[in-house]
């Protein structure tokens, strides 16, 4: 039976052939507009969040994107997401190209503002994003590490040659014999206890001193007449001396002195030596060490090489791999200091380490900007720091966060059907926790289409991260659709009725697939990304049905879908 408003008119009619007035109450029906009366079983739905069973599921957490900006200043929004939701993600601001300039100053004020209003309604935040190649301010990290440009009629000065601090995997500058048994010391274990240190050792005394040697490299060669510099912090178990060679490249022999006899102790010192380069040391752009004669272990930090210009000459200088390295690593420093001093009193989970793990062509190795034409926000700290950067990343999250905080690592395409993706994040994570830090969380991101997603590469993605122990979080739910046969996934005015509730029945299947395969007490919870369908002019899935709530903040068929999928 259709629905029908009704509609009451009084009418006042003059009959023709009576002479009195007869004043009748006439009833009238009209149907109700159909695109009405497909919504209105949306208003017996209650809140979003009821629908989560907080007995079994605890410590699960539903979650919003939102823009700080629209939560600052739009009652309806905040409203909105106080109702419906336990937590929210900043989708933009809490990035590094949000509050940092192109001086490197940071400003936190919006942040703040933003975490005093989510406290006040009783909303927690989950941290968006330590550690990433986009909507970085690139502008200033490119700036830091540009060749440095030398005066035409400069003064005279020490030029760094080389240097090694021993705390990358970057060995492009040193290297040993087949005698030397090499490790690091663990960090702290530096000198000054700061970062680690090389350990080199001579397992026995050899009949040559120089059958045991640690080789550093520089990029130019010595010139007879010039003054170099070396200094290294040293120690070692025992007492030792051991001399040093000029070599031409290492191993290769040229003189049998060239910074003098090292003597070291178990305690860590500083040897410095500065020397006037003979004929005899000119051509050599080596230093051997010749550890041989001691069966100890060597401890080595702290390499720095230099030359005395005297008369530099214009143009630039680029800094080597391993200054570069130095320099980003302070910056990534300074930026997870300030952000997490501003907001570790209320937020307690991060995205330390945002989207990892390459696309194409080998979904298991790390993203590189190398080779790349990059977006002014790009930037790829791991270009930089290497394999390790999430090691860094999450060892500066627990330096300045709390130590209970729970640190994510975070991706797209993990629900791919071939799950190579999947599997590629699952065996860094493993590498990351190698390293001696801990990884408390795997968040999928989730931006599905419906009609190219499917619910078998679903299931296998929860599947395979349930099997790591890992809290899981599905980080950045929202959803497309692209009809068979369609090139470009529809827009918002050319989906139908049908369409967006297929859309409700898919989000039901996705989320009831994360409460079925997920155990309970790995349910860290799922964030919906998108709150409310995509404007046109918007950067990010433009003009698409997306959210749960249409722009105009009337449900949707998929929040139904969403709430059948959270109460199971």
């Amino acid at each position: 039976m259709k629905n029908r408003y009704k509609f009451l008119l009084f009418a006042s009619a003059s009959v023709f052939f009576i002479s009195c007035a007869d004043d009748s109450k006439l009833e009238y029906s009209v149907e109700k507009p159909q695109s009405i009366a497909q919504m209105e079983y949306l208003n017996e739905y209650d809140t979003l969040k009821s629908y989560v069973d907080r007995t079994a599921n605890p410590n699960f957490k539903l979650g919003a994107g939102v823009s700080i900006n629209d939560f600052n200043t739009s009652g309806v929004m905040s409203r909105l997401i106080q109702s419906n939701f336990d937590e929210v993600t900043a989708g933009y601001e809490m990035k590094h190209g949000a509050v940092v300039n192109d001086e490197g100053e940071i400003n936190l004020s919006n942040v703040t503002t933003f975490l005093v209003n989510t406290k006040n309604v009783g909303v927690s935040v989950y941290g968006h994003t330590l550690a990433w190649h986009s909507n970085q301010n690139a502008k200033y990290l490119n700036s830091i590490i540009a060749p440095t440009i030398v005066p035409g009629a400069g003064d005279p000065r020490w030029d760094v040659v080389t240097e090694q601090s021993f705390e990358s995997a970057n060995a492009a500058n040193y290297s040993y014999n087949s005698n030397a048994q090499t490790s690091f010391t663990a960090v702290g274990q530096g000198k000054d206890g700061v970062g680690r240190a090389l350990k080199i050792t001579n397992a026995s005394i050899r009949t040559n001193d120089w059958d045991c040697q640690l080789f550093i490299t520089f990029p130019i060669k010595t010139v007879a007449g010039q003054k170099w510099r070396f200094k290294m912090d040293i120690k070692s178990d025992a007492n030792a001396s051991y001399p040093t060679q000029a070599h031409t490249a290492p191993g290769a022999y040229k003189h049998w002195d060239f910074f003098g006899t090292l003597s070291s102790t178990p305690t860590w010192v500083t040897y410095t030596k500065e020397i006037t380069i003979s004929g005899d040391q000119a051509g050599c752009n080596t230093i051997a060490f010749n550890l041989g004669k001691n069966a100890t272990s060597y401890y080595f930090d702290n390499v720095k090489v230099e030359f005395f210009n005297e008369k530099p000459s214009g143009g630039t200088v680029e800094k080597t791999a391993e200054e570069k390295r130095v320099i980003i690593d302070k910056a990534l420093d300074t930026w997870i200091a300030a952000m997490l001093g501003a907001s570790k009193d209320y937020v307690k989970a991060w995205d330390v380490v945002n989207e990892p793990m390459s696309d194409w062509p080998d979904p298991s190795k790390l993203k590189t900007g190398l080779g790349k034409t990059l977006a002014a926000d790009e930037f790829y700290w791991q270009d930089y720091l290497g394999k390790d950067y999430a090691v860094r990343a999450i060892q500066l999250a627990r330096k300045y966060g709390n130590a209970t905080d729970k640190l994510f690592v975070n991706d797209y395409g993990l629900e791919n059907a071939d799950q190579k993706k999947c599997l590629g994040l699952i065996e860094y994570v493993k590498y990351i926790e190698s390293k001696g830090v801990t990884v408390d969380g795997i968040g999928t991101q989730m931006h599905v289409t419906l009609g190219e997603t499917t619910m078998d590469g679903v299931r296998a993605m929860f599947t395979n991260l349930a099997a790591t122990g890992k809290l899981i979080k599905v980080s950045e739910l929202d959803m497309g659709i692209k009809p068979a046969g369609s090139a470009a996934s529809l827009k918002t005015s050319e989906v139908t009725n049908e369409q967006l509730q297929q859309m409700a029945d898919f989000y039901q299947q996705i989320v009831k697939a994360y409460f079925e395969l997920i155990p309970a007490a790995q349910r860290y919870g799922i964030t919906q990304w998108a709150v409310t369908d995509s404007p046109t002019g918007s950067s990010w899935r433009a003009g698409e049905p997306i959210g749960l709530w249409g722009l105009d903040f009337k449900r949707k068929h998929a929040y139904a879908g969403f709430a059948k999928g959270l109460s199971g």
